[in-house]
Formats: C-alpha cells, sequence, structure tokens
C-alpha cells in the first residue's frame, strides 16, 4: 500500500472516504478543499498535507480521488490552463466519483490522457455512513487496463470489492449512476406523495406504511425515508439540490434519446421546487414537505 493517495473534494462522502482508506493502512498524502479550512481541519486529523494549489496535490500523489459538487467544479480541477490536477499529471491516476454528465466524465478521460495520466469514473450509489465503513456500491467506468491498475484500493471502498462493478467504457457508469438516481428520485417523491395523501385521509401512517412494506407500493426509500418523512425529520444524507441536479442529468439523457420521460420530469420539478423554496439542502426525504397538508415553508402574510 505504498501507492501515495490524494482528495480532492472534502463534503460528506470525500471526507469520509479518505478517513476509511487511511484506517485501511493506505498511503493518504493529501487533501483538498475550496474550501481551505476544511482541507486544513481534515489534514490535521489525518496527518497529511493540505496543498492549496491544485497541481501540488497531483505532485504528491500516485492516485487522485475527486468527489467535487458538480461539472462546473470538475471542469475547474481538470482545467486545461492555469492550476489544474493535469499540471505534471504524466503517470498518474484519477479517479473521479461525483455525479456529474457522462459527457463530462469522457471530456476529462481526454484530457488526462492529453497530459499522459489516466482517468476513472467510480460513480458512488450509497451514502456517508457507507463513505465511512468502506462499503460503497460503486460502478466503474473507463480503460479496463486502468481499472485493474486500481481494483486493490476500489476493493477497500466497496466491501472488499463485493459492491464493486466494472460497467463499461467512460461515460457509461455515469449513465448508470444517472438512472439509479432517477428511478431512486421518483420513487421518494412517491411516497411522500402516498404518505401525504395516507395523512389528509386520517390513516395511521405507521400501518400505512407497514402494508406498503408487504406489498407492490414496498421500495428501498421506504425503507430509508418513509419514517424520516412522517416525523419531519430531514437530516441530510442525500440533499434535494443533489437529487435536482441528478435528476436533471438523467432527464437530459432522456432528451438527447428522444424519450418522453413524464415521471422523471414531474419528480426534476418537485426537486427543483424544493431549491426554489430554500429548501435544496434538506434531505431528499424534505419532498414531503410539499405533499404534507400544512407543510413547507410559511407564506408571507398580504399586510
Amino acid at each position: 500500500m505504498n501507492e501515495r493517495i490524494a482528495f480532492v473534494g472534502l463534503g460528506r462522502m470525500g471526507a469520509n472516504m479518505a478517513r476509511r482508506l487511511k484506517d485501511s493502512g493506505h498511503n493518504l498524502t493529501a487533501v483538498y478543499d475550496v474550501r481551505a479550512e476544511v482541507a486544513e481541519a481534515l489534514a490535521k486529523e489525518l496527518g497529511c498535507a493540505n496543498p492549496l494549489k491544485l497541481a501540488d496535490v497531483t505532485a504528491l500523489a500516485d492516485v487522485v480521488i475527486t468527489v467535487v459538487t458538480d461539472d462546473k467544479a470538475m471542469e475547474k480541477v481538470f482545467a486545461t490552463k492555469g492550476d489544474s490536477l493535469l499540471v505534471g499529471a504524466k503517470g498518474r491516476v484519477f479517479i473521479n466519483c461525483a455525479t456529474v454528465s457522462p459527457a463530462t466524465h469522457v471530456e476529462v478521460e481526454k484530457r488526462a490522457n492529453k497530459a499522459k495520466a489516466d482517468s476513472l469514473e467510480a460513480c458512488m450509489a450509497s451514502s456517508i455512513n457507507q463513505a465511512r465503513a468502506g462499503t460503497l456500491y460503486l460502478m466503474v467506468g473507463g480503460k479496463p487496463t486502468v481499472f485493474e491498475r486500481v481494483k486493490p484500493l476500489l476493493t477497500q471502498l466497496s466491501d472488499g470489492g463485493k459492491l464493486l462493478r466494472y460497467i463499461g467504457k467512460s461515460g457509461q457508469a455515469a449513465q448508470v449512476k444517472a438512472l439509479v438516481n432517477m428511478v431512486m428520485n421518483i420513487n421518494t417523491a412517491g411516497l411522500a406523495e402516498g404518505l401525504g395523501l395516507g395523512a389528509a385521509l386520517g390513516l395511521d401512517l405507521k400501518t400505512l406504511m407497514e402494508v406498503f412494506s408487504q406489498t407492490g407500493a414496498n421500495s428501498r426509500v421506504l425503507a430509508t425515508d418513509g419514517e424520516d418523512m412522517v416525523n419531519r425529520d430531514h437530516s441530510c444524507f442525500f440533499s434535494a439540490s443533489h437529487a435536482a441536479k441528478d435528476s436533471g442529468i438523467a432527464y437530459a439523457l432522456g432528451q438527447q434519446a428522444k424519450l418522453e420521460l413524464p415521471l422523471a420530469k414531474a419528480a426534476l420539478g418537485q426537486y427543483r421546487k424544493m431549491v426554489k423554496l430554500g429548501l435544496g439542502e434538506l434531505d431528499k426525504s424534505g419532498v414531503a414537505e410539499l405533499t404534507f397538508k400544512g407543510r413547507g415553508p410559511k407564506k408571507a402574510k398580504k399586510k
């Protein structure tokens, strides 16, 4: 485990992935975030460097794992001019875990190859607890030879490789991840409507959820989000703003394929509405604030 590893993007997922690899005995050499104070604190915790320049991160690592927020952030860290991870990148491998558009992953691979480096997408279908425990479900896209090179590292993040899937060429794992989140977000929005209507009808929601769990209404989000919707506990594991972003990626893929996706469009509209109402940093379960009577932001009274 002598390969030097660095992280760029130290949010809920990136920071916990870094902790996991450090605990597993890997040689963690650098962490970076646009919020310098966050990087400094994590670097102190993990005993590594916190460079202020992206080029210095690359200089300190053989493998750089990025977990940034969106396409714009990916473009910035892999910029073709100025400070960038691509400066002095020859021989490096970049593993990009953020949910961004497939086209961005393809472009980053091209830029990395031009810099004589390699790039993989390792899309995650899990949350904070799994990141810390090393039980992420990872979907990988890119060259098979690059995947094999870093497979031992990815195995440490995916329950010994049990949850690691090689999907195909660059962009394809991102397509699968977009569909995963599209369906998840539709399910979440649908559950919020079912529970909201049940509440309006005066039904016992605990009984309703038990019936859902034993019938065709069952879903993974019923287990993860059902009680939170009822109790209005929207502590954030996967934010509504991220749900809006990810549903937007999937819907755009549908438009490119010339498909009508009315359910995806409706779910996207709900999450965008949450963002517009200032609820974007709630967990995705917060979509119930739009479906239960008497919930949501209070409208200002007209004078």
